[in-house]
């Protein structure tokens, strides 16, 4: 079969790691893949994009004069449809990421329980329409045989390592992350607060304005917090072998976006033994076990730093929700079932057009 994958950019994030996945588990079975794109930088994606053919559609601007980002970004994914339409009419299966086509496909696909309920909410027109749930997946092998990365920004004496991993975007809410370490100052010794180290490591498109921006903030946030120079530091789109060093270190994962669709840092830090604290709202509340895998907590830095401090006082319990973590990630978001979930629901689209 013929796909063709439609992304406006197949950049570094969520949205992308799951249509990446996706052309992955489709080439497992013997497909032919191909993305079609608006922006794709080589250096600031995953690397395995580079198993695909990738057709960047660039014609029109990102912005006029500084204006206008969302009226030109579905201007240009228009014209990468009209591309698809007029030159791969061969194309058996095309697979958008978009909400402009919802109305007109013929699956509906989601990638959590909360994601279905705010497309009935925003798509009354399509409230009849069955949507599927289809979980993302994680290259679990990637995890195990990634290699080793050296992190020189973070102190050897460091004990108590945290980190959060999200785009340099305000809806992110990375400031929480910095609330919270600096909250956790008051719930511990001083001796142990020492040994704690934040790392913020986050995509970093110079492109992408806010990236610029909010970076800049975030840091000014850290310098009116008071916190000590010396136990944190921002990380610029780390490499995936970072990232997974960083996992590997980490006594737990701050992830602070409220109502994410679905999320796939906690999935990763799960599957690397790590406790992730998340607020308790939208796609974690599928993926994590509240004081199993990790804690679903109010979205408030208290309640993240008191959770922070639990974990430092008691290592058996961090050591034992990353093995249950681990677990859970296994049996849920494996790689192998989501081959099959999508294979069906391929087959099932393409049977059904030609009868």
């Amino acid at each position: 079969m013929f796909v063709t994958i439609i992304h406006p950019d197949l950049g570094i994030g969520g949205a992308e790691r799951l249509v990446v996945d996706a052309a992955v588990a489709m080439k497992r079975n013997g497909h032919r893949v191909q993305f079609v794109t608006n922006y794709f930088n080589p250096k600031h994606a995953f690397a395995e994009t580079t198993e695909f053919d990738i057709k960047v559609i660039d014609v029109f601007p990102r912005s006029i004069f500084g204006f206008g980002y969302a009226l030109c970004a579905y201007i240009r994914m228009c014209i990468s449809a009209l591309y698809v339409c007029i030159f791969l009419k061969e194309t058996e299966l095309i697979f958008c990421d978009s909400t402009w086509t919802i109305a007109m496909a013929d699956l509906i696909c989601v990638n959590s329980e909360f994601t279905r309920e705010i497309v009935n909410e925003t798509f009354p027109c399509i409230r009849t329409r069955h949507i599927h749930i289809l979980y993302p997946t994680l290259n679990t092998k990637f995890f195990d045989n990634g290699g080793t990365a050296e992190l020189n920004e973070i102190p050897k004496e460091a004990r108590h390592i945290f980190v959060s991993i999200n785009r340099y975007e305000r809806k992110k809410n990375i400031g929480l992350a910095l609330e919270a370490f600096s909250l956790l100052k008051e719930k511990i010794p001083e001796d142990d607060y020492r040994y704690c180290f934040l790392v913020i490591a986050g995509g970093y498109d110079t492109m992408n304005r806010e990236n610029i921006v909010h970076f800049i903030e975030l840091q000014k946030n850290a310098i009116a917090l008071g916190l000590p120079r010396e136990q944190y530091v921002f990380l610029k789109s780390p490499t995936d072998e970072e990232k997974l060093e960083l996992l590997r270190r980490a006594i737990a994962v701050l992830y602070t976006p409220s109502n994410e669709h679905f999320g796939i840092v906690p999935v990763e830090a799960m599957y690397m033994k790590c406790c992730v604290i998340a607020p308790n709202s939208g796609g974690p509340r599928e993926t994590i076990i509240n004081e199993e895998t990790g804690f679903l907590v109010k979205g408030d830095p208290n309640s993240f730093a008191e959770k922070m401090a639990e974990l430092i006082k008691d290592k058996r319990k961090a050591a034992a929700m990353g093995d249950a973590g681990r677990k859970r990630v296994e049996s849920v978001f494996a790689m192998d079932s989501f081959v099959i979930q999508l294979e069906s629901l391929m087959c099932k689209v393409v049977f059904n057009a030609h009868r």
